[in-house]
């Protein structure tokens, strides 16, 4: 698909990632889901963001490549997806915090050693799909073992604080996460399933 969204306002591109299809080929088994929650960090001005004022580091550089790429990162003994936006001037992403599993869940659930809570959270997202730091991390969705299509199409989105950065002075309150509306497969939140999971 087309990823020149990506390349845009990164709080546009992180709404207009809910609903996109995500698969991954990992020791030869397909798995995929469709995004339900992400997170957009912005670089240079954003105290959350691993680029906050320039920093530039051996663990962040992929921050500073151009939109579509793949950035990887472990926080905790976890992995956590990224996908770069806008350009290797403007280090910003989005964090890919949740999914409704769709192909391969019985891989998921061996990979994740239970039956549900499969990938609703970063980690437990790329743990079910096979996505590592040495493998993934810098290479280019569409073109490598990750790809992105067009999936569904959210009823509604929802905006709401970022979890997990409570250090973070005033980006604590901005609204820069997004999750598909009355979809159960997100992290934290208690959710009441809408019709169809809140797709159109």
């Amino acid at each position: 698909m087309d990823l020149s969204f990506l390349a845009e306002d990164t709080l546009t591109a992180a709404q207009a990632l809910l609903g996109k299809k995500i698969t991954t080929m990992t020791d030869g088994i397909v798995t995929s889901g469709y995004i339900t929650e992400v997170e957009a960090y912005l670089g240079l001005e954003d105290k959350a963001a691993h680029a906050y004022q320039g920093r530039r580091t051996k663990k962040n550089e992929m921050m500073y490549r151009d939109y579509g790429t793949v950035y990887v990162y472990t926080m905790h003994g976890h992995h956590c997806m990224n996908f770069i936006t806008k350009d290797e001037h403007s280090p910003e992403g989005v964090l890919i915090r949740g999914l409704e599993p769709v192909e391969g869940i019985e891989t998921m659930q061996i990979r994740r050693g239970r039956l549900d809570h499969l990938t609703d959270g970063p980690g437990k997202l790329t743990q079910s799909m096979g996505i590592r730091r040495d493998q993934f991390n810098g290479t280019r969705l569409n073109d490598g073992p990750l790809t992105i299509s067009a999936g569904r199409v959210p009823v509604a989105v929802q905006a709401s604080k970022r979890i997990g950065i409570d250090n973070k002075e005033e980006a604590v309150d901005y609204l820069y996460r997004f999750t598909v509306a009355g979809n159960p497969y997100v992290s934290k939140d208690r959710v009441r399933p809408a019709v169809d999971n809140g797709w159109q």
